[in-house]
């Protein structure tokens, strides 16, 4: 599996210096067999796959832009007590580091309605796994043309993006109590994951990115997302949740240099 991932590392830091047809860098043996077992371990072989009954995972056909991946996982079932999904795996095959994201969930969200925005190296399968609280493992996959996402350079320049490191934004309607409402969190970061290649210094730009993005309403975590290398510049998390009562809603962001930035919206 390390030779895997080594290998995919240097297909993806060739990608910033020669132009080469995505098809020709993308593995021709699917990785998944492979992957499952290295994240599964034995459980790989009771995961349900094709779960559409469970879950939906909407992602573009053809990216416009490999950097900036919108993915949406959405459940068909609500959360309850005695039965939710409480992890959500997101698995992007051919990117070097696979294990994209994983998301800690609680039964408070109702249905689950995430987005996030990812990078996408090469034509790939993109995968959801989630894992109820009984243990069983249910799958949806999307495949996704898009090449170069990992290695590609930050929208910003240097400076600015240490300017405006750190500042957050929860973005939503006016709530109402005891109904669903959709809420973003956005937080500036360059989320740099090691495969940028700096013009000027002709260096490689060393690792900096977000780790962890936690969502609370009155002290009650809602999501946590340990976050890899294939989170985009500007981590996002855009999410639905109901707030039963007034509150704070709360998000506190980790990085890489155990910096930590945390943003909150007050509901009346």
């Amino acid at each position: 599996m390390f030779n895997r991932i080594i290998s995919l590392l240097t297909a993806s830091l060739a990608l910033a210096f020669i132009s080469v047809p995505a098809s020709a860098i993308t593995p021709t043996e699917p990785l998944w067999p492979t992957l499952k077992v290295e994240y599964f371990g034995d459980r790989a072989e009771f995961i349900r796959e094709d779960a559409n009954d469970l879950l939906v995972l909407e992602a573009p056909k053809r990216a416009e832009d490999a950097a900036i991946v919108p993915i949406t996982i959405k459940s068909l079932v609500p959360q309850t007590a005695d039965k939710y999904i409480k992890n959500i795996y997101f698995i992007i095959d051919n990117n070097p580091e696979p294990m994209s994201a994983t998301f800690h969930l609680s039964p408070d969200l109702g249905l689950i309605d995430i987005t996030t925005r990812m990078r996408v190296d090469q034509y790939t399968f993109i995968r959801a796994v989630a894992e109820m609280n009984d243990g069983s493992l249910h799958m949806v996959s999307r495949f996704v043309k898009a090449s170069g996402g990992c290695s590609a350079p930050a929208g910003k320049d240097a400076a600015a993006a240490l300017a405006r490191l750190g500042k957050m934004q929860i973005r939503m309607r006016k709530p109402t109590i005891g109904e669903p409402v959709t809420a973003q969190v956005i937080v500036s970061h360059p989320n740099y994951n090691g495969l940028q290649f700096d013009q000027a210094s002709r260096l490689y730009i060393r690792e900096h990115r977000v780790t962890n993005m936690t969502v609370s309403y009155n002290d009650k975590t809602l999501i946590s997302v340990d976050t890899g290398i294939s989170v985009s510049e500007d981590p996002s998390l855009r999410f639905t949740f109901t707030p039963t009562e007034a509150g704070t809603l709360k998000a506190d962001v980790k990085d890489t240099k155990d910096q930590e930035f945390t943003q909150q919206k007050e509901i009346m």
